[in-house]
Protein backbone atom coordinates (compact mmCIF):
# COMPACT_ATOMS: atom_id res chain seq x y z
CA UNK A 1 0.00 0.00 0.00
CA UNK A 2 2.97 2.32 0.52
CA UNK A 3 3.97 2.03 -3.14
CA UNK A 4 0.39 2.54 -4.33
CA UNK A 5 -0.02 5.58 -2.07
CA UNK A 6 3.26 7.00 -3.38
CA UNK A 7 2.18 6.51 -7.01
CA UNK A 8 -1.29 8.03 -6.66
CA UNK A 9 -0.37 10.60 -4.03
CA UNK A 10 2.58 12.05 -5.94
CA UNK A 11 0.46 12.23 -9.08
CA UNK A 12 -2.29 14.19 -7.29
CA UNK A 13 0.22 16.52 -5.63
CA UNK A 14 1.89 17.30 -8.95
CA UNK A 15 -1.49 17.99 -10.58
CA UNK A 16 -2.43 20.37 -7.74
CA UNK A 17 0.91 22.14 -8.17
CA UNK A 18 0.04 22.82 -11.81
CA UNK A 19 2.54 20.42 -13.41
CA UNK A 20 1.35 19.36 -16.90
CA UNK A 21 -0.46 16.04 -16.73
CA UNK A 22 1.96 14.14 -18.97
CA UNK A 23 4.91 15.12 -16.77
CA UNK A 24 2.88 14.37 -13.62
CA UNK A 25 2.19 10.85 -14.87
CA UNK A 26 5.83 10.28 -15.82
CA UNK A 27 7.38 11.71 -12.67
CA UNK A 28 5.08 9.81 -10.30
CA UNK A 29 5.80 6.56 -12.19
CA UNK A 30 9.56 7.12 -12.01
CA UNK A 31 9.45 7.94 -8.28
CA UNK A 32 7.46 4.81 -7.49
CA UNK A 33 9.65 2.59 -9.67
CA UNK A 34 12.75 3.90 -7.90
CA UNK A 35 11.20 3.28 -4.48
CA UNK A 36 10.21 -0.29 -5.33
CA UNK A 37 13.65 -1.10 -6.72
CA UNK A 38 12.43 -1.70 -10.28
CA UNK A 39 14.60 1.09 -11.62
CA UNK A 40 13.66 3.93 -13.91
CA UNK A 41 14.72 2.08 -17.08
CA UNK A 42 11.62 -0.12 -16.88
CA UNK A 43 9.28 2.91 -16.89
CA UNK A 44 11.16 4.51 -19.77
CA UNK A 45 10.77 1.27 -21.74
CA UNK A 46 7.03 1.19 -21.01
CA UNK A 47 6.63 4.82 -22.13
CA UNK A 48 8.35 4.00 -25.40
CA UNK A 49 6.37 0.79 -25.88
CA UNK A 50 3.12 2.65 -25.23
CA UNK A 51 3.78 4.86 -28.25
CA UNK A 52 5.15 2.11 -30.53
CA UNK A 53 1.86 0.51 -31.52
CA UNK A 54 0.82 0.10 -35.14
CA UNK A 55 -2.89 0.94 -34.56
CA UNK A 56 -1.80 4.28 -33.09
CA UNK A 57 -0.73 5.34 -36.58
CA UNK A 58 -4.41 6.04 -37.17
CA UNK A 59 -4.36 8.86 -34.62
CA UNK A 60 -2.14 11.42 -36.44
CA UNK A 61 -3.93 10.63 -39.70
CA UNK A 62 -7.41 11.13 -38.22
CA UNK A 63 -6.19 14.37 -36.60
CA UNK A 64 -4.84 15.52 -39.97
CA UNK A 65 -8.06 14.56 -41.77
CA UNK A 66 -10.13 16.55 -39.27
CA UNK A 67 -7.89 19.60 -39.66
CA UNK A 68 -8.12 19.47 -43.46
CA UNK A 69 -11.91 19.15 -43.30
CA UNK A 70 -12.14 22.14 -40.97
CA UNK A 71 -10.07 24.25 -43.37
CA UNK A 72 -11.47 22.91 -46.64
CA UNK A 73 -15.07 24.01 -46.31
CA UNK A 74 -16.52 20.71 -45.10
CA UNK A 75 -17.79 22.22 -41.84
CA UNK A 76 -19.72 25.03 -43.53
CA UNK A 77 -21.42 22.68 -45.97
CA UNK A 78 -22.46 20.35 -43.18
CA UNK A 79 -23.93 23.34 -41.32
CA UNK A 80 -25.87 24.33 -44.45
CA UNK A 81 -27.09 20.75 -44.89
CA UNK A 82 -28.32 20.62 -41.28
CA UNK A 83 -29.98 24.02 -41.82
CA UNK A 84 -32.31 22.71 -44.53
CA UNK A 85 -33.25 19.71 -42.36
CA UNK A 86 -34.18 21.31 -39.01
CA UNK A 87 -33.98 25.06 -39.62
CA UNK A 88 -37.76 25.59 -39.98
CA UNK A 89 -38.47 24.20 -36.48
CA UNK A 90 -38.75 26.52 -33.44
CA UNK A 91 -35.20 27.11 -32.26
CA UNK A 92 -34.01 25.91 -35.64
CA UNK A 93 -30.50 27.33 -35.41
CA UNK A 94 -29.88 25.64 -32.06
CA UNK A 95 -31.09 22.35 -33.54
CA UNK A 96 -28.85 22.93 -36.57
CA UNK A 97 -25.97 23.09 -34.11
CA UNK A 98 -26.88 19.63 -32.82
CA UNK A 99 -27.37 18.04 -36.24
CA UNK A 100 -24.29 19.54 -37.90
CA UNK A 101 -22.17 18.25 -35.01
CA UNK A 102 -23.68 14.82 -35.52
CA UNK A 103 -22.56 14.87 -39.15
CA UNK A 104 -19.23 16.60 -38.60
CA UNK A 105 -18.40 14.30 -35.67
CA UNK A 106 -18.88 11.38 -38.02
CA UNK A 107 -16.35 12.93 -40.38
CA UNK A 108 -13.67 14.54 -38.19
CA UNK A 109 -13.85 12.44 -35.01
CA UNK A 110 -12.85 15.41 -32.87
CA UNK A 111 -14.93 17.57 -30.53
CA UNK A 112 -12.35 20.35 -30.47
CA UNK A 113 -12.17 20.41 -34.29
CA UNK A 114 -15.97 20.64 -34.38
CA UNK A 115 -16.03 23.64 -32.02
CA UNK A 116 -13.15 25.36 -33.80
CA UNK A 117 -14.70 24.98 -37.26
CA UNK A 118 -18.46 25.27 -36.72
CA UNK A 119 -18.38 27.54 -33.64
CA UNK A 120 -17.25 30.68 -35.53
CA UNK A 121 -20.11 30.05 -37.98
CA UNK A 122 -22.94 29.11 -35.61
CA UNK A 123 -22.38 31.21 -32.47
CA UNK A 124 -22.44 34.69 -34.16
CA UNK A 125 -25.38 33.59 -36.31
CA UNK A 126 -27.35 32.47 -33.24
CA UNK A 127 -26.54 35.66 -31.31
CA UNK A 128 -27.67 37.75 -34.28
CA UNK A 129 -31.00 35.89 -34.30
CA UNK A 130 -31.66 36.64 -30.62
CA UNK A 131 -30.15 33.65 -28.79
CA UNK A 132 -28.21 34.24 -25.58
CA UNK A 133 -24.48 34.16 -26.26
CA UNK A 134 -23.93 31.80 -23.33
CA UNK A 135 -26.58 29.36 -24.57
CA UNK A 136 -25.25 29.52 -28.14
CA UNK A 137 -21.78 28.66 -26.82
CA UNK A 138 -23.07 25.94 -24.50
CA UNK A 139 -25.03 24.09 -27.21
CA UNK A 140 -22.00 24.32 -29.52
CA UNK A 141 -19.82 22.72 -26.84
CA UNK A 142 -22.37 20.08 -25.82
CA UNK A 143 -23.21 18.97 -29.35
CA UNK A 144 -19.55 18.82 -30.38
CA UNK A 145 -18.96 15.95 -27.95
CA UNK A 146 -20.65 13.64 -30.43
CA UNK A 147 -17.27 13.74 -32.19
CA UNK A 148 -15.69 11.28 -29.74
CA UNK A 149 -18.74 8.97 -29.70
CA UNK A 150 -19.68 8.84 -33.38
CA UNK A 151 -16.85 7.26 -35.43
CA UNK A 152 -14.22 7.73 -36.58
CA UNK A 153 -12.85 8.62 -33.15
CA UNK A 154 -9.13 8.45 -32.43
CA UNK A 155 -9.99 8.06 -28.75
CA UNK A 156 -11.65 4.74 -29.61
CA UNK A 157 -8.38 3.69 -31.23
CA UNK A 158 -6.57 4.46 -27.97
CA UNK A 159 -9.13 2.46 -25.97
CA UNK A 160 -8.92 -0.51 -28.34
CA UNK A 161 -5.14 -0.60 -27.92
CA UNK A 162 -5.24 -0.35 -24.12
CA UNK A 163 -8.11 -2.83 -23.74
CA UNK A 164 -6.03 -5.45 -25.53
CA UNK A 165 -7.39 -6.52 -28.88
CA UNK A 166 -10.90 -5.04 -28.91
CA UNK A 167 -12.06 -4.67 -32.52
CA UNK A 168 -11.83 -1.05 -33.67
CA UNK A 169 -14.49 -1.76 -36.29
CA UNK A 170 -16.93 -3.00 -33.66
CA UNK A 171 -16.18 0.00 -31.45
CA UNK A 172 -16.85 2.35 -34.35
CA UNK A 173 -20.20 0.69 -35.10
CA UNK A 174 -21.13 0.59 -31.41
CA UNK A 175 -20.81 4.37 -31.14
CA UNK A 176 -23.41 5.26 -33.75
CA UNK A 177 -26.66 4.74 -31.82
CA UNK A 178 -25.49 6.43 -28.56
CA UNK A 179 -23.93 9.28 -30.55
CA UNK A 180 -27.03 9.91 -32.63
CA UNK A 181 -29.17 9.60 -29.50
CA UNK A 182 -27.04 12.33 -27.90
CA UNK A 183 -27.72 14.67 -30.83
CA UNK A 184 -31.45 13.91 -30.87
CA UNK A 185 -31.92 14.51 -27.13
CA UNK A 186 -29.95 17.75 -27.27
CA UNK A 187 -32.09 18.88 -30.24
CA UNK A 188 -35.27 18.06 -28.29
CA UNK A 189 -33.93 20.12 -25.37
CA UNK A 190 -33.33 23.03 -27.75
CA UNK A 191 -36.87 22.68 -29.12
CA UNK A 192 -38.39 22.84 -25.61
CA UNK A 193 -36.25 25.85 -24.66
CA UNK A 194 -37.19 27.56 -27.94
CA UNK A 195 -40.89 27.24 -27.13
CA UNK A 196 -40.33 28.71 -23.67
CA UNK A 197 -38.00 31.52 -24.74
CA UNK A 198 -39.51 32.33 -28.12
CA UNK A 199 -36.46 31.51 -30.24
CA UNK A 200 -37.25 31.97 -33.96
CA UNK A 201 -37.77 29.54 -36.82
CA UNK A 202 -35.62 29.75 -39.94
CA UNK A 203 -36.79 29.85 -43.53
CA UNK A 204 -35.70 26.94 -45.71
CA UNK A 205 -33.92 27.98 -48.96
CA UNK A 206 -35.69 27.46 -52.32
CA UNK A 207 -35.83 23.90 -53.66
CA UNK A 208 -33.05 24.27 -56.23
CA UNK A 209 -30.67 25.80 -53.71
CA UNK A 210 -31.62 23.18 -51.13
CA UNK A 211 -30.76 20.39 -53.55
CA UNK A 212 -27.31 21.88 -54.20
CA UNK A 213 -26.73 22.23 -50.45
CA UNK A 214 -27.83 18.63 -49.91
CA UNK A 215 -25.47 17.38 -52.63
CA UNK A 216 -22.47 19.18 -51.13
CA UNK A 217 -23.40 18.08 -47.61
CA UNK A 218 -23.76 14.43 -48.59
CA UNK A 219 -20.36 14.52 -50.29
CA UNK A 220 -18.87 15.60 -46.97
CA UNK A 221 -20.76 13.02 -44.93
CA UNK A 222 -19.75 10.28 -47.38
CA UNK A 223 -16.31 10.33 -45.75
CA UNK A 224 -17.79 8.58 -42.70
CA UNK A 225 -19.42 5.97 -44.94
CA UNK A 226 -16.10 5.22 -46.62
CA UNK A 227 -14.18 4.98 -43.34
CA UNK A 228 -16.58 2.96 -41.19
CA UNK A 229 -18.03 0.94 -44.05
CA UNK A 230 -14.56 0.00 -45.27
CA UNK A 231 -13.55 -1.21 -41.80
CA UNK A 232 -16.83 -3.00 -41.10
CA UNK A 233 -16.75 -4.95 -44.37
CA UNK A 234 -13.06 -5.77 -44.15
CA UNK A 235 -11.95 -3.64 -47.09
CA UNK A 236 -9.20 -1.97 -45.06
CA UNK A 237 -7.94 -1.63 -41.49
CA UNK A 238 -8.51 1.36 -39.20
CA UNK A 239 -5.02 2.66 -40.00
CA UNK A 240 -5.63 2.37 -43.73
CA UNK A 241 -9.04 3.99 -43.26
CA UNK A 242 -7.41 7.01 -41.61
CA UNK A 243 -5.13 7.43 -44.64
CA UNK A 244 -8.16 7.21 -46.96
CA UNK A 245 -9.85 9.89 -44.84
CA UNK A 246 -6.89 12.25 -45.34
CA UNK A 247 -6.91 11.83 -49.12
CA UNK A 248 -10.69 12.19 -49.34
CA UNK A 249 -10.66 15.34 -47.19
CA UNK A 250 -7.88 16.84 -49.33
CA UNK A 251 -9.77 15.92 -52.51
CA UNK A 252 -12.90 17.73 -51.27
CA UNK A 253 -11.02 20.83 -50.14
CA UNK A 254 -8.67 21.15 -53.12
CA UNK A 255 -10.69 19.80 -56.06
CA UNK A 256 -14.42 19.73 -55.28
CA UNK A 257 -15.01 22.76 -53.02
CA UNK A 258 -11.80 24.59 -53.98
CA UNK A 259 -11.58 26.42 -50.65
CA UNK A 260 -7.97 25.31 -50.11
CA UNK A 261 -4.72 25.66 -51.99
CA UNK A 262 -1.67 23.44 -51.87
CA UNK A 263 0.18 26.09 -49.84
CA UNK A 264 -2.55 25.88 -47.14
CA UNK A 265 -1.53 22.30 -46.37
CA UNK A 266 1.79 23.15 -44.74
CA UNK A 267 0.38 25.05 -41.70
CA UNK A 268 -2.23 22.28 -41.35
CA UNK A 269 0.57 19.70 -41.27
CA UNK A 270 2.45 21.72 -38.64
CA UNK A 271 -0.62 22.08 -36.39
CA UNK A 272 -1.42 18.39 -36.77
CA UNK A 273 2.12 17.38 -35.85
CA UNK A 274 1.99 19.57 -32.74
CA UNK A 275 -1.35 18.08 -31.69
CA UNK A 276 -0.11 14.56 -32.37
CA UNK A 277 3.05 15.15 -30.32
CA UNK A 278 0.95 16.24 -27.34
CA UNK A 279 -1.40 13.26 -27.66
CA UNK A 280 1.43 10.72 -28.08
CA UNK A 281 3.38 12.10 -25.11
CA UNK A 282 0.25 11.78 -22.98
CA UNK A 283 -0.32 8.22 -24.20
CA UNK A 284 3.30 7.22 -23.55
CA UNK A 285 3.46 8.63 -20.00
CA UNK A 286 0.01 7.29 -19.19
CA UNK A 287 1.12 3.85 -20.43
CA UNK A 288 4.02 3.89 -17.98
CA UNK A 289 1.68 4.96 -15.19
CA UNK A 290 -0.86 2.25 -16.09
CA UNK A 291 1.89 -0.41 -16.15
CA UNK A 292 3.01 0.69 -12.71
CA UNK A 293 -0.56 0.37 -11.41
CA UNK A 294 -0.83 -3.11 -12.90
CA UNK A 295 2.47 -4.12 -11.30
CA UNK A 296 1.10 -2.97 -7.93
CA UNK A 297 -2.12 -4.99 -8.51
CA UNK A 298 -4.27 -1.86 -8.41
CA UNK A 299 -6.86 -3.31 -10.88
CA UNK A 300 -7.35 -6.34 -8.62
CA UNK A 301 -7.67 -4.15 -5.56
CA UNK A 302 -10.18 -1.86 -7.28
CA UNK A 303 -12.26 -4.85 -8.44
CA UNK A 304 -12.29 -6.25 -4.92
CA UNK A 305 -13.20 -2.84 -3.53
CA UNK A 306 -16.21 -2.34 -5.80
CA UNK A 307 -17.48 -5.89 -5.31
CA UNK A 308 -17.04 -5.58 -1.54
CA UNK A 309 -19.42 -2.62 -1.53
CA UNK A 310 -22.11 -4.46 -3.48
CA UNK A 311 -22.41 -7.32 -5.92
CA UNK A 312 -25.41 -5.70 -7.61
CA UNK A 313 -24.51 -5.05 -11.25
CA UNK A 314 -26.54 -1.84 -11.52
CA UNK A 315 -25.04 -0.37 -8.35
CA UNK A 316 -21.47 -1.21 -9.41
CA UNK A 317 -21.97 0.40 -12.83
CA UNK A 318 -23.51 3.48 -11.19
CA UNK A 319 -20.47 3.87 -8.91
CA UNK A 320 -18.13 3.50 -11.89
CA UNK A 321 -20.02 6.17 -13.84
CA UNK A 322 -19.85 8.56 -10.88
CA UNK A 323 -16.10 7.94 -10.62
CA UNK A 324 -15.59 8.51 -14.37
CA UNK A 325 -17.65 11.72 -14.34
CA UNK A 326 -15.48 13.05 -11.52
CA UNK A 327 -12.23 12.06 -13.23
CA UNK A 328 -13.46 13.47 -16.54
CA UNK A 329 -13.87 16.87 -14.92
CA UNK A 330 -10.22 17.01 -13.80
CA UNK A 331 -8.31 15.07 -16.49
CA UNK A 332 -7.94 15.11 -20.27
CA UNK A 333 -9.44 12.36 -22.41
CA UNK A 334 -6.42 10.45 -23.77
CA UNK A 335 -4.48 9.91 -20.50
CA UNK A 336 -7.67 9.10 -18.63
CA UNK A 337 -8.53 6.35 -21.12
CA UNK A 338 -5.07 4.81 -20.79
CA UNK A 339 -5.14 4.98 -16.98
CA UNK A 340 -8.66 3.81 -16.13
CA UNK A 341 -9.14 1.12 -18.80
CA UNK A 342 -6.83 -1.52 -17.27
CA UNK A 343 -8.21 -0.68 -13.82
CA UNK A 344 -11.95 -0.65 -14.51
CA UNK A 345 -12.27 -3.10 -17.41
CA UNK A 346 -11.86 -6.15 -15.10
CA UNK A 347 -14.54 -4.70 -12.80
CA UNK A 348 -17.17 -4.28 -15.52
CA UNK A 349 -16.34 -7.67 -17.02
CA UNK A 350 -16.88 -9.20 -13.59
CA UNK A 351 -20.46 -7.90 -13.62
CA UNK A 352 -21.12 -8.98 -17.22
CA UNK A 353 -20.43 -5.90 -19.37
CA UNK A 354 -18.58 -6.49 -22.65
CA UNK A 355 -15.38 -4.55 -23.48
CA UNK A 356 -17.11 -2.97 -26.50
CA UNK A 357 -20.01 -1.65 -24.40
CA UNK A 358 -17.62 -0.38 -21.72
CA UNK A 359 -15.63 1.42 -24.41
CA UNK A 360 -18.69 3.40 -25.47
CA UNK A 361 -19.73 4.05 -21.86
CA UNK A 362 -16.22 5.40 -21.31
CA UNK A 363 -16.50 7.62 -24.41
CA UNK A 364 -19.84 9.07 -23.24
CA UNK A 365 -18.34 9.82 -19.83
CA UNK A 366 -15.37 11.51 -21.51
CA UNK A 367 -17.78 13.48 -23.72
CA UNK A 368 -19.51 14.89 -20.65
CA UNK A 369 -16.10 15.59 -19.12
CA UNK A 370 -15.25 17.82 -22.10
CA UNK A 371 -18.11 20.12 -21.03
CA UNK A 372 -17.36 20.33 -17.31
CA UNK A 373 -15.02 22.71 -15.48
CA UNK A 374 -12.25 23.04 -14.48
CA UNK A 375 -10.39 21.04 -17.17
CA UNK A 376 -13.03 20.47 -19.88
CA UNK A 377 -11.15 21.17 -23.12
CA UNK A 378 -14.35 21.56 -25.11
CA UNK A 379 -15.71 24.12 -22.65
CA UNK A 380 -12.45 26.08 -22.70
CA UNK A 381 -12.25 26.20 -26.51
CA UNK A 382 -15.96 26.99 -26.81
CA UNK A 383 -15.73 29.95 -24.44
CA UNK A 384 -12.75 31.26 -26.40
CA UNK A 385 -14.59 30.98 -29.71
CA UNK A 386 -17.86 32.29 -28.25
CA UNK A 387 -16.18 35.19 -26.45
CA UNK A 388 -17.80 34.46 -23.10
CA UNK A 389 -16.66 33.26 -19.67
CA UNK A 390 -16.58 29.69 -18.41
CA UNK A 391 -18.82 30.61 -15.47
CA UNK A 392 -21.59 32.03 -17.67
CA UNK A 393 -21.37 29.15 -20.14
CA UNK A 394 -21.51 26.58 -17.33
CA UNK A 395 -24.85 28.01 -16.15
CA UNK A 396 -26.29 27.34 -19.60
CA UNK A 397 -24.69 23.87 -19.62
CA UNK A 398 -26.89 22.99 -16.64
CA UNK A 399 -29.84 22.89 -19.06
CA UNK A 400 -28.02 20.46 -21.39
CA UNK A 401 -26.38 18.03 -18.98
CA UNK A 402 -29.66 16.15 -18.26
CA UNK A 403 -29.86 15.06 -21.92
CA UNK A 404 -26.22 13.96 -21.89
CA UNK A 405 -26.60 12.06 -18.61
CA UNK A 406 -29.69 10.34 -19.99
CA UNK A 407 -27.60 9.00 -22.88
CA UNK A 408 -24.94 7.84 -20.42
CA UNK A 409 -27.33 5.79 -18.31
CA UNK A 410 -29.21 4.38 -21.30
CA UNK A 411 -25.89 3.26 -22.80
CA UNK A 412 -24.82 1.76 -19.48
CA UNK A 413 -27.96 -0.22 -18.74
CA UNK A 414 -29.25 -1.11 -22.22
CA UNK A 415 -26.43 -3.09 -23.93
CA UNK A 416 -28.47 -3.42 -27.14
CA UNK A 417 -27.68 0.22 -27.95
CA UNK A 418 -24.01 -0.66 -28.35
CA UNK A 419 -24.24 -4.26 -29.58
CA UNK A 420 -26.96 -4.12 -32.23
CA UNK A 421 -24.90 -2.70 -35.13
CA UNK A 422 -21.68 -4.65 -34.39
CA UNK A 423 -23.59 -7.92 -34.10
CA UNK A 424 -25.45 -7.22 -37.32
CA UNK A 425 -22.61 -5.98 -39.54
CA UNK A 426 -19.62 -7.75 -37.93
CA UNK A 427 -20.99 -10.98 -36.41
Amino acid sequence: MIETSLLLGSFLVLILLGVPIAFSLGISSLLTASYTGLGTAMIVQRVGAGMQSFPLLAIPLFILAGAIMAKGGVARRIVDFAYIIVGPFPGGLAMVNCIDSMFFGGVSGSAVADISSTGPIMIPMMVQKGYDREFATAITVASSTQGIIIPPSHNMVIYAMVAGGVSIGKLFLAGYIPGILMGVLLAITCYILALKRGYPREKRPPLKESLIIARDGLLSIFAAVIIVGGIAFGIFTATEASAVAVFYAAFLGLVVYREMRIRDLWPIFVDSVQTTAIVMLLIGCASGFAWMMTFLHVPTLVTQFFLSITDNKFAVLLLINILLLFLGAIMDVAPLIVIVTPVLLPVVQAVGMSPVTFGIVLMVNMAIGLTTPPVGAGLFVGCTVGKTTMEKCTRSMLLLWPAMLTVLFLTTYIPWLTTALPNWLMP
